[in-house]
């Protein structure tokens, strides 16, 4: 056995020991790496916390994440621990909520007593004085009640499959404060009760954390959806006949979407352009449901399809939000604080109950615009228009498998 030195790979100390076995038999060699300190990896991916202090000091709240991804059937568990001073609690209850929370109107216009914010689901847990049996020990909550000390209290929760994700509405230029959409709070809060609606809670004895919800792409790819219309003029026989088709069924956010189209001119007509669109479909399903549709891109190409004849060709269309940044109430992915996001991911759902919140569809639609012959001339042309069902998301980040 040959033992080759250790290389340092980063900065967590991380060694790899090449062992080379060279077998006089076989003339093989073996080449096995031993990872020495994948524990350490770990404890490094996990050092990053979030915490958040109420005014007064009291109590502070410690999250390891604040990205839980919806599996479609079943959501990541939000875990988290609480730091408590009873010094400071006057006999009152300490308490946890998560709310899942629709926003319609600026913060601004919050006054004489209407709020522009609807409650879809909200659950609270009392932590201080601790519940016997509330919360079950987890690798994560033993790690923030590591960081925090004795003065940790942990708290879970479990959101339902019917919750929609984070999506806000840009913006437009002029607008300011908080943009209208669905967020996700953690709130901890000092109270006599979990709930009066006579009860006055001061913000300084409040702390909060925003959290999203999010969902990745599947790990299968289906192929993608076709389509095909056959459009009857006036004064003609036979049809124009359209087909368009998808190479795959979802698309990764930045990439170049390849729609194919195919037509058959059996007409008198002559088709003088091909325009590609894709159209964001959002639904706002609340006391009532409301649908609002925004093209995120379009181009158009001048192919011409003189009659009697056919075309077979391949257009490519990016749908991105740095092109469409000027365009006001287009849905985006939630975010924290003011990092960069981009157009919000198709929402993804079992379709066994009604899901309340904002559900997110696209769709990319192809419109040949054709001219109309003869004597009665546009008289008798139209356009003729295809849509076919697009499903844009982000890719599951890769994940650190630890053996």
């Amino acid at each position: 056995m040959i033992l080759v030195t250790a290389m340092q790979l980063s900065k967590c100390r991380r060694c790899i020991e090449i062992h080379l076995s060279v077998s006089r038999l076989t003339n093989s060699v073996f080449l096995s790496f031993l990872f020495t300190d994948w524990i350490c990896n770990f404890t490094i991916k996990m050092s990053k916390v979030y915490k958040k202090t109420s005014g007064n000091g009291h109590i502070c709240l410690y999250l390891a994440k604040r990205d839980f991804v919806d599996h479609v059937d079943h959501v990541e568990v939000v875990e988290g621990v609480i730091k408590v001073d009873p010094s400071g609690l006057e006999g009152r209850k300490v308490f946890v909520y998560l709310a899942c929370a629709f926003r319609y109107g600026s913060e601004d216009l919050d006054v004489m007593g209407l709020s522009f914010r609807r409650d879809i689901w909200i659950q609270r847990v009392q932590v201080y004085p601790p519940v016997e049996g509330n919360t079950a020990k987890t690798p994560m909550l033993e790690f923030l009640m590591k960081k925090v000390g004795e003065q940790g209290y942990p708290f879970t929760f479990q959101m339902p499959t019917d919750l929609p994700c984070s999506v806000s509405l840009q913006p437009g230029p002029n607008d300011s404060g908080k943009a209208c959409g669905v967020d996700f709070e953690i709130k901890g809060y000092l109270a006599n009760v979990a709930f009066n609606a006579d009860e006055v809670i001061e913000k300084k004895d409040t702390a909060r954390l925003m959290i999203r919800k999010i969902q990745f792409a599947p790990a299968s790819n289906k192929a993608g959806p076709k389509a095909d219309i056959a459009k009857q003029f006036m004064m003609t026989d036979k049809p124009l006949n359209v087909e368009a088709s998808l190479e795959k069924e979802i698309y990764y956010h930045g990439d170049p979407i390849t729609v194919k189209v195919k037509v058959n001119n059996e007409t008198s007509k002559v088709v003088k352009k091909i325009k590609i669109s894709v159209e964001q479909l959002t639904n706002v399903a609340l006391y009532s449901s409301d649908h609002y549709s925004k093209t995120v891109c379009c181009e158009e190409h001048g192919d011409t399809v003189n009659a009697n004849s056919t075309l077979d060709k391949s257009y490519q269309i990016t749908p991105l939000l740095a092109s469409s940044t000027e365009k006001r109430g287009l849905s985006v992915d939630g975010r924290l604080k003011d990092e960069d996001t981009h157009l919000a991911s198709t929402t993804l759902s079992q379709g066994e109950k009604e899901m309340q919140g904002m559900i997110v569809s696209y769709k990319v639609r192809v419109t040949l615009v054709v001219s109309g012959g003869g004597l009665l001339g546009g008289l008798t042309g139209s356009d003729v228009t295809l849509d076919l069902p697009l499903v844009l998301m982000s890719p599951k980040p890769a994940e650190v498998k630890l053996e």
